[in-house]
């Protein structure tokens, strides 16, 4: 055999992983292969792969007998939407996926090229977990892609596409990136599976009700997607790639609309109910502002009382942080403090200007959420958005009251535009409230105690739940026409792009974490 054939059928070996048995099996369970994932993810003819032709060193176990090319993951780079990224697939038909020391170290090699040049990490998830017959080098293979997680956060987008299990020390890599994947009835991640569970609490459970893409999505927040196959999922993560930068170090690229810059919106100006405690969609007014009704939402599942995702305006991408009176009145709780507070500081940590929809009656009240934290819960949001240099920009739609006034990046805490809709109600607390407290004995002493309050918190309202006392000392820029939205936001976004501002030197801050 010359040695372009010993290439050729080395390569033929690398490009069969398990082989054509376990293929098959991988394809029986709805999952496609290592391979055929980065061919849907990236651009066609894209990929490179590096470390093809790496084996396992181990001896132990029988192991010497089985030393399949390329251990267990693919490795390389290609491209998205023609920008390049940096890509390992976790291979299944081999040794289950499981992360063994050259498992680890093409992955490390991988992170350490993203980092050097400046590109996204992304991450196919498929893997049992440590393999066991290596021991301790395996676990210590796990740290090091940890380290790098945690060097490269802020620098390089990090993303994380759960495509089968992952358990164990392997759900700490996911966790420490930006962004988890997750696809329905294939793909889970737990700590600790069903049968320890069950061994430790006693509690029944499935794999699906304990790690799978629902709950993660729903009621952890460990997942920011659920999709429904494996295609969906990946092409989910090539929709995303349109509104991120490469590096901390770029901008994130413009994309071409034909949604004019100065459309106006006249449905706005009638979306909010004449009755101040009636819900409505916030998404509604997104989808109204933004570039062709294009909102790509982060979280959705999860904590739904704020809702978060990109956007672009006049092809400037953004992200866009908004009170949902749809869910639970909007009111700010711990789980939507957190999750406001994750994507704010990564719309900051890359350059991607913050757009504000505020309507917020204040903090959920209750033994719960005070006993759970919610004063430590709610500061992150509030630290998010004071140390976030980017554009921030905020269109108070409805309520702003109390202490969620300040909390929604306010003038007070370097917003650089704000506006007010003119049904803005912006005020220490509602006006039922407001009067309970200030009025309390004139009520008590009234004949018709009712007809009082209901004089008093109109007069309240009046005086209060209006934007005009804010405008008057400059807490809002300017109280606007709801119609007028889009084309004030983009031009307040165009004047911007020059913004330059800064915190003071430090190690770093001490989030309330």
């Amino acid at each position: 055999m010359n040695r372009v054939e010993q290439l050729e059928q080395l390569r033929k070996e690398a490009m069969l992983g398990g082989g054509e048995a376990r293929i098959a099996a991988q394809h029986k369970k709805g999952k496609l292969t290592a391979r055929e994932r980065l061919e849907v993810l990236l651009d066609e003819n894209s990929f490179e792969e590096i470390d093809m032709f790496a084996r396992h060193r181990s001896t132990k176990f029988g192991l010497e007998k089985q030393r399949p090319l390329g251990d267990g993951v693919v490795t390389g780079t290609g491209t998205i939407h023609g920008r390049t990224v940096c890509v390992f697939s976790q291979d299944f038909t081999v040794f289950g996926g499981s992360l063994s020391e050259v498992h680890a170290e093409k992955i490390c090699k991988i992170m350490d090229l993203a980092m050097k040049i400046g590109a996204p990490v992304i991450g196919l998830n498929d893997s049992g977990g440590a393999r066991i017959q290596e021991g301790v080098v395996s676990l210590g293979g796990y740290a090091d892609i940890f380290l790098r997680n945690t060097m490269a956060s802020g620098v390089i987008p990090q993303i994380s596409v759960v495509l089968g299990p992952c358990a164990g020390g392997a759900v700490y890599s996911p966790a420490l990136t930006d962004f988890v994947f997750m696809t329905k009835g294939t793909s889970y991640m737990f700590v600790t599976g069903p049968e320890v569970v069950k061994t430790v609490t006693h509690e029944e459970v499935t794999f699906e009700e304990l790690g799978g893409a629902d709950t993660h999505a729903s009621k952890s927040g460990v997942a920011h997607f659920a999709c429904e196959n494996e295609v969906e999922t990946l092409m989910q993560v090539r929709k995303l790639m349109t509104f991120i930068p490469s590096s901390n170090q770029t901008l994130s690229a413009k994309v071409a609309t034909v949604d004019s810059p100065s459309r106006e919106c006249p449905r706005l100006d009638t979306i909010i109910p004449a009755i101040s405690t009636k819900p409505y969609d916030i998404k509604d007014v997104i989808r109204e502002v933004v570039d062709e009704a294009d909102f790509f939402e982060v979280h959705a599942e999860y904590a739904p009382n704020i809702v978060v995702g990109f956007a672009t305006l006049d092809g400037r991408p953004v992200g866009i942080v908004a009170n949902q009176p749809n869910s639970m009145a909007g009111v700010l709780d711990i789980n939507s403090s957190i999750k406001g507070a994750r994507f704010v500081r990564f719309c900051d940590a890359f350059n991607i200007p913050l757009v504000v929809f505020e309507d917020v009656p204040g903090f959920l009240p209750g033994t719960d959420q005070e006993w759970r934290g919610i004063i430590r819960h709610g500061a992150k949001l509030l630290y998010a958005f004071c140390e976030a240099t980017v554009p921030k920009v905020t269109v108070i739609t409805r309520k702003a009251y109390g202490g969620a006034y300040d909390v929604m990046n306010s003038k007070h805490i370097r917003g650089d535009y704000n506006v007010a809709w003119t049904s803005a109600e912006i005020a220490v607390m509602g006006a039922k409230g407001a009067v309970e407290i200030l009025f309390r004995k004139e009520i008590e002493a009234a004949d018709d105690k009712a007809a009082r309050a209901a004089e008093l918190e109109a007069d309240y309202n009046e005086r209060f739940a209006n934007p005009y006392e804010a405008a008057e000392r400059g807490y809002v820029d300017d109280v606007i026409l709801p119609r007028d939205t889009r084309k004030r936001l983009v031009r307040a976004l165009k004047l911007l792009e020059t913004k330059h501002d800064s915190n003071p030197w430090k190690k770093h801050g001490n989030i309330p974490l």
